[in-house]
């Protein structure tokens, strides 16, 4: 249950920057600006206090596939992450049949309705099959208007991103749809030109899925559509900080050009995210999970990835060498705003949910709060 306490002593991360021996207080679930008297404290001396994780594209984890699994199922995937400081999890579909889909986001959406997610993700079936990744080809179709329609109606309101392949028969007007209902298009999985990727932008995309990852690389004669990502104000990009998906140059490209407020960190986690080495299947596909990779039983291609964000944290600030505070905008603050869910969440501000990480100096999560209650209590030396 959500008490009243004030967490003191930390390097705490605000929008306005780094806190030093900050204070964050903490009643009825929600940051205030002042405590009882008789408040407890807790002394997080030497320690970081940053916005709780904000995952706009996970697949699973704990064992549980967000996709195909059950109801108690999927409440243990999200509480899986919850454990890694994801206190925010958007539920991202891979590629099924479409009365499959439109089932699953009419079960997803009660959970969305109660709290449990932040919303649904469609990632596929409307995605270019010669970039089809770890998507089924037989189920992929092209991003017909009235079926995407189908999907977002089926959410019931809690469609928040639709992945296609804009270049597609039907993108570009499936675009300008899910603008026009407030879903975010996500631009991915694609083979798109340039000039297809401004068309897009143009028509009201506002996201790359995984930049980088299933569609062209960049090229000096024909950049394709990592370029026109890149470098448009109105595109925030998704990276996968696991060390397997990104050199660490080219997640430094994406934030030399695009900069911190144009970045979300992203797990694309599957089932085995939290859970383990084995075998597991990604929608209709077998996935073999070794060392922490999940490859495809046949042909190999990286399916998702086994990352939770608290390893994304880490990485960014120990490999990448990132500023924490631009950490917390890719992975806390920028998605939250795209959710369009960052008047409760993403910040450390009063009148927000307490939702929040208690990191140790080496960028270990030592503490975990979502509105108010410990998910991961510290326990401090």
């Amino acid at each position: 249950m959500a008490v009243s306490t004030v967490l003191a002593g930390a390097r705490v991360v605000l929008p306005t920057g780094v806190v030093e021996n900050g204070r964050v207080i903490v009643d009825d679930g929600r940051i205030v600006g002042s405590a009882p008297a008789d408040a407890p404290s807790l002394d997080l001396t030497g320690h970081w206090v940053v916005p709780g994780f904000v995952d706009m594209h996970n697949h699973g984890g704990g064992g549980a596939s967000f996709t195909s699994g059950t109801v108690e199922e999927i409440l243990t995937g999200v509480h899986t992450h919850r454990l890694h400081g994801t206190t925010t999890v958007v539920a991202s579909f891979v590629t099924g049949e479409m009365d499959f889909l439109g089932r699953r986001a009419g079960l997803l959406s009660e959970l969305a309705e109660q709290g449990d997610i932040a919303g649904i993700h469609f990632e596929g079936p409307f995605i270019a099959p010669c970039r089809k990744g770890a998507h089924d080809e037989t189920l992929l179709r092209d991003p017909d208007p009235a079926d995407v329609r189908k999907l977002i109606d089926a959410a019931r309101g809690q469609a928040k991103m639709v992945t296609l392949a804009t270049e597609l028969p039907g993108g570009i007007d499936s675009v300008r749809l899910l603008a026009e209902h407030g879903v975010i298009a996500a631009i991915g999985h694609t083979d798109a030109t340039y000039e297809q990727t401004v068309e897009a932008i143009d028509a009201g995309a506002t996201v790359a899925t995984h930049l980088y990852n299933a569609m062209p690389a960049l090229g000096h004669r024909t950049p394709g559509p990592i370029a026109a990502l890149l470098e448009d104000e109105r595109i925030t990009v998704e990276l996968i900080n696991d060390g397997t998906h990104l050199h660490p140059a080219a997640l430094e490209l994406a934030f030399h050009h695009a900069g911190p407020r144009r970045v979300a960190f992203i797990t694309d986690a599957m089932d085995a995210a939290g859970f383990g080495d084995g075998q597991y299947m990604l929608g209709t596909l077998a996935v073999e999970v070794k060392d922490s990779v999940a490859r495809l039983v046949e042909g190999g291609s990286i399916a998702g990835s086994t990352l939770t964000l608290d390893r994304a944290f880490k990485r960014a600030a120990t490999v990448d060498g990132l500023p924490v505070e631009s950490i917390v905008q890719a992975i806390s603050a920028n998605p939250a705003r795209l959710l369009g869910i960052d008047d409760r969440v993403g910040s450390l501000e009063p009148g927000k949910d307490a939702d929040l990480v208690v990191l140790d100096a080496d960028f270990d999560v030592k503490g975990v709060m979502r509105r108010g209650s410990w998910v991961v209590e510290p326990k401090l030396a």
